[in-house]
């Protein structure tokens, strides 16, 4: 029952890896761009919802509600103004403009909190628990954190194959040029992902603010992760990347009850093993 408890906790944090993940997912998918900033904007959208509960005292999950649209509006803006403008065949100048990105959210953190760690506090659901059976504890707060990845990735699934929004982004994905010429407006579309994605990334944050401490340097740690659960699932893949966040998330639980000091190596080893046997990923397919 040891081992069994250890794999779905694994699970369970696996959830919040899947949730770092999915937001990179979907802007590969539909635009090819990887955002070496990712895990910087993870922490900024928590220290945003620190902010946002130091002003009004809200509950951590009821800052979701000033933090999403937030962080959409700056996806869309960020996408819209700077981003678009480094779309081409070449890699890359997305690579050294979110590069850049990530050195100065970095910093501008550092400037204006600090570099001491924050968390925020969610009472007693981040350590309340129940027995699923003699043995298995599964905690409310790490059980909300799973479900909301598996909802956020099956709302994006909906969205994706099943919205007129849905087929623009898979249009654009395709073939930018032909969806161009069928009246698409690319670069609304790429704003538009990006704003689903900053959705995502500050769920993400507000998650992770509440699981653990966050300071302004935790974003490449945060980007490390969400990169492997990507590649284990496969690139553009939503349900593929939850997968890859639970085998990642399992990995480092297993590795813990081995020895401490492996929780996050294990993870790495199993990233690298995957990598060298199956390097396209357990299911390669993007948003098309």
């Amino acid at each position: 029952m040891g081992w069994i408890n250890i794999v779905i906790q694994g699970m369970l944090v696996g959830g919040l890896y899947a949730l770092f993940a999915t937001g990179l997912s979907l802007i590969f998918g539909v635009m090819r761009l990887v955002n070496i900033a990712h895990g910087d904007l993870i922490i900024g959208a928590a220290y945003l919802a620190y902010t946002v509960i130091q002003l009004t005292g809200l509950h951590p999950l009821a800052s979701l509600v000033v933090v999403v649209p937030a962080a959409a509006a700056f996806g869309y803006g960020l996408q819209l103004g700077i981003l678009n403008r480094t779309l081409d065949k070449d890699i890359l100048p997305p690579l050294l403009v979110t590069f850049g990105l990530s050195v100065i959210i970095q910093n501008a953190l550092l400037e204006i909190y600090s570099a001491d760690s924050r968390k925020l506090n969610a009472g007693s659901l981040e350590i309340g628990s129940f027995s699923l059976v003699p043995g298995i504890d599964i905690g409310y707060f790490p059980l909300l954190t799973f479900l909301s990845a598996i909802a956020v990735v099956w709302a994006l699934q909906v969205l994706l194959f099943h919205s007129p929004a849905g087929r623009a982004f898979r249009a654009v994905s395709d073939d930018p040029e032909v969806s161009q010429l069928m009246g698409c407006d690319n670069r609304r579309v790429y704003a538009w992902a990006m704003a689903l994605s900053m959705a995502v990334v500050a769920m993400a944050g507000v998650f992770l603010a509440v699981r653990a401490n966050f300071d302004p340097f935790m974003g490449p740690s945060r980007l490390i992760f969400g990169f492997e659960a990507v590649i284990i699932g496969g690139l553009g893949n939503l349900w593929g990347t939850l997968a890859g966040g639970i085998i990642l998330g399992v990995a480092q639980a297993v590795g813990a009850q081995i020895d401490p000091g492996w929780q996050v190596l294990a993870g790495h080893l199993v990233f690298l093993v995957i990598l060298a046997v199956r390097p396209q990923g357990f299911f390669p397919r993007g948003v098309t």
